[in-house]
């Protein structure tokens, strides 16, 4: 046990393991966009479409939040955008707490949407700086894992504190974003690369320059199919649980089995990945996230559905740290969180069209048509990765060379002559 917990956690920078804190921390107190939807249509009575616009524009306000804290992060630096996002986020949760008309509830959620998901693309970009090509996909496991773990025990704690006042959703909410930002204020330096002159044929420029990398966009767009199938899991499967007959506490204890998976098994994945090809891995988890998701057409019992839930998450689980990893190599250092910001654009954007594209094929097509059309979205997907997946390797080789050759100090002649005897 020793020695895995060294393979697996060992040897990492100690300022990941600060990031790594803030990250549980952070996760532990999400109450407020966990509990969102029920407060607004339970506690504050709006109706269903007024609840689906605030979500809609926190939706809005995330996609804003994710491309501006991605130029900022490589203009400002990680840690001040990091601050900023943090402590805004952490004022606009009791502003939204105490928020009494309904479009106040509208303009803060907003705003709120902007913060919390503006930290992102910077807290990314640091722990691609700090943390060695090696020890990546071990990195992004943890922290994944820690996601996860904040996660499963978030819902728990926030159904017992809406049960005593929905107030206190919002303070701990505030309360954790405080302390995750108090983790950076203190011990977390800036870690942007210093800027150095643009060698010939390195890139240049910024968000355009991002947007016209084919490589990056191409896998943007593969990334995003994946991402569209995922977030069925949020939408499209909770009604197709209830149309089979089973209550709400039945999907919420089956999409629970998602969490214990993960936070029982992640921290063995970077060990099974070591060796083999991004791009290869990405495939079979996009073959194995579309199997579970396409099994959902002939599940009709609640075991069925768990069963389910273990094979998209097994590959959802292979899937998380290769992404993560694949986006850091062919992101370049000085546009680092542009980067991570467009690949979180690509999450906000999925999160966004999943419920509505799944309604339509639910409504439009049937259920089978729905899960048949997931597995399909994600062969195609896998497709897209071992097609592309070569050229993602040339592009990441090259990233390397250029950073290698930037690193090595160029010899100097002295323009002195030697003396001649």
């Amino acid at each position: 046990m020793r020695g895995w917990l060294r393979q697996a956690a060992g040897g990492l920078p100690r300022q990941f393991w600060f990031l790594w804190t803030g990250t549980l921390i952070n996760r532990l107190g999400s109450f407020v966009v966990l509990f969102l939807s029920i407060y607004l249509t339970g506690e504050r009575h709006l109706s269903q479409s007024q609840a689906g616009l605030v979500l809609g524009l926190y939706g809005v306000g995330g996609a804003v939040g994710t491309m501006t804290g991605g130029v900022l992060a490589d203009r400002w630096g990680r840690r001040p955008t990091m601050l900023v996002a943090q402590f805004g986020a952490a004022a606009l949760m009791l502003t939204l707490g105490f928020a009494g008309s309904y479009p106040q509830i509208l303009i803060v959620t907003a705003l709120l949407g902007v913060f919390t998901e503006g930290v992102r693309p910077a807290f990314s970009a640091m722990m691609v700086d700090v943390v060695p090509e090696r020890d990546r996909v071990r990195a992004y496991s943890l922290n994944y894992w820690a996601i996860n773990l904040g996660f499963a025990l978030a819902a728990i704690a926030a159904g017992l504190a809406a049960q005593a006042d929905y107030l206190l959703l919002f303070v701990v909410d505030a309360a954790t974003t405080v302390a995750t930002a108090t983790i950076t204020l203190i011990f977390l330096k800036e870690t942007r690369p210093a800027h150095r002159p643009v060698t010939a044929g390195a890139p240049r420029g910024g968000m355009l320059t991002a947007l016209r990398d084919r490589v990056f966009v191409v896998y943007w767009l593969v990334n995003l199919l994946v991402v569209l199938v995922i977030m069925q899991h949020m939408s499209t499967l909770p009604i197709a649980m209830l149309a089979d007959g089973f209550s709400a506490a039945t999907y919420g204890w089956v999409i629970a089995v998602n969490g214990i998976l993960i936070v029982s098994g992640q921290l063995f994945v970077p060990r099974l990945l070591d060796g083999h090809r991004p791009h290869r891995v990405l495939a079979i988890g996009a073959l194995i996230i579309g199997a579970g998701f396409g099994l959902v057409a002939v599940a009709h019992s609640a075991w069925m559905y768990a069963v389910t839930v273990v094979i998209w998450t097994l590959g959802e689980m292979i899937q998380s740290p290769s992404n993560a990893t694949t986006v850091a190599e062919l992101s370049p250092t000085a546009l680092r969180g542009r980067y991570q910001g467009l690949i979180s654009l690509s999450w906000q954007l999925g999160t966004a069209l999943a419920p509505v594209l799944g309604g339509l094929v639910l409504q439009g097509f049937g259920s089978a048509a729905l899960w048949v059309g997931c597995f399909g979205l994600c062969v195609a997907a896998a497709a897209g990765h071992l097609l592309t997946g070569p050229a993602r390797e040339r592009r990441a080789a090259l990233r390397r060379a250029e950073e290698a050759a930037l690193l090595t100090p160029t010899p100097t002649t002295d323009p002195t002559p030697a003396p001649t005897s």
